[in-house]
């Protein structure tokens, strides 16, 4: 079976924070936007978070992401859960300090891997942050696979 993009507009997102509380310009919609203008940015802090709640429940493959460099995330840690369950950790990613796209597969490829798994909610939090003051800027978040 192919892989579809499972964000959606019916996707519920939420983020830790927004830079200045300034959503018009760094408001997490810019992640979804597929504009290489706009991007989400974290105010700062330790451990800043994204949280997807999708419409209905999905089995993820990929997860796709872009950070600025040097406003990036030296750990990722990804949970899930189904609904009305309690979030367990499903994967911890070690992206690249880069502006590059990086890509995890849920099979051993190149990139970082995530596993494949069926949930309702899923919540990437950023423990580690290449910027000194801990914020994250992402300009592109993507997730991978089939709604159930």
């Amino acid at each position: 079976m192919p892989l579809e993009p499972l964000i959606c507009a019916d996707t519920a997102t939420r983020v830790s924070s927004v830079l200045n509380r300034d959503v018009k310009q760094f408001g997490k919609k810019h992640m979804f936007d597929a504009s290489e203008e706009t991007c989400w940015n974290s105010d700062q802090g330790t451990s800043q978070w994204v949280t997807l709640h999708f419409p209905s429940t999905v089995r993820i493959s990929q997860l796709h992401i872009q950070f600025q460099g040097g406003f990036s995330s030296r750990l990722c840690t990804l949970e899930g859960c189904r609904t009305g369950e309690e979030p367990v950790k499903i994967s911890d990613l070690y992206p690249e300090d880069t502006n590059a796209m990086q890509i995890s597969f849920a099979v051993p490829r190149a990139g970082f891997q995530v596993g494949e798994t069926v949930l309702d909610k899923l919540k990437i939090t950023f423990e580690n942050s290449t910027d000194f003051f801990g914020r994250i800027v992402v300009y592109h978040l993507g997730v991978l696979g089939q709604r159930l």
